[in-house]
C-alpha cells in the first residue's frame, strides 16, 4: 500500500491530537507516570497547539497516510535552538529542529517514519537549513536505532522536562 506524505491541513487538528495522544506515550521512558504523559499531551499536543503550529510560518506539520488513514506525523521548527545545551552541541545554522516524528503502531515497519524523515529533510533543505537536529530520550532504543541508521548522530545531551520530571535526551544531528 502506498504511503502519502503531505502537509497537514487545519481540519485535521483533531486527528493530529488523537494521533499524538496515541503515539507520544510510546516514546516516553517506562518510569514516567501516566499522568505526566497525559498532561504533556494536553498542553503541548492539543488541538490548540497543532492549530498554532499550522499557523506559524516557521513550523511545519507533515502527515503520513496509508490507505487513506493518518498513521504518522512530523513537526519541524526553523530557527536557532532555544536550549543552550542544544546550541552548544549543534552550533552551525541555519537550523531545523525535528520536534516530533511519531508513527502509530499500526504503521510500524511500513516505511512511514522513513518517508516522513525524507520529507522533513527535503523541506529543511528548501528552507536553507544546514543542520537538522532532534532530541530523543536516551532510553528510547527503537527511535535511537532509527535515527542512527538514517545519519542523525549523537552530538550531545539535553534535559527535557515532562510532568515536572527532568529526562535525559540525546541530541542527534546531521548536516543537510
Amino acid at each position: 500500500m502506498e504511503i502519502d506524505v503531505r502537509p497537514a491541513r487545519e481540519p485535521e487538528v483533531d486527528a493530529l491530537h488523537e494521533l499524538a495522544a496515541a503515539t507520544f506515550p510510546l516514546a516516553c521512558p517506562p518510569h514516567l507516570p501516566d499522568v505526566a504523559i497525559r498532561d504533556f499531551v494536553a498542553e503541548h499536543l492539543s488541538v490548540a497547539a497543532f492549530t498554532a503550529h499550522l499557523a506559524n510560518p516557521d513550523h511545519s506539520v507533515l502527515v503520513a497516510e496509508r490507505g487513506g488513514r493518518l498513521l504518522g506525523y512530523a513537526l519541524t521548527k526553523l530557527g536557532p535552538p532555544e536550549n543552550p545545551e542544544v546550541l552548544a552541541v549543534v552550533p552551525e545554522g541555519p537550523w531545523c529542529e525535528l520536534s516530533k516524528l511519531y508513527v502509530h503502531p499500526d504503521g510500524h515497519g511500513a516505511g512511514l517514519a522513513r518517508a516522513l524523515l525524507a520529507a522533513v529533510e527535503d523541506e529543511a533543505r528548501r528552507a536553507s537549513a544546514v543542520t537538522l537536529w532532534l532530541g530523543v530520550n536516551q532510553l528510547n532504543a527503537r527511535a535511537n536505532a532509527f535515527y542512527a541508521k538514517h545519519g542523525l548522530q549523537v552530538a550531545g545531551t539535553r534535559h527535557f522536562v515532562v510532568g515536572g520530571q527532568v529526562e535525559a535526551d540525546f541530541v542527534r544531528a546531521c548536516r543537510l
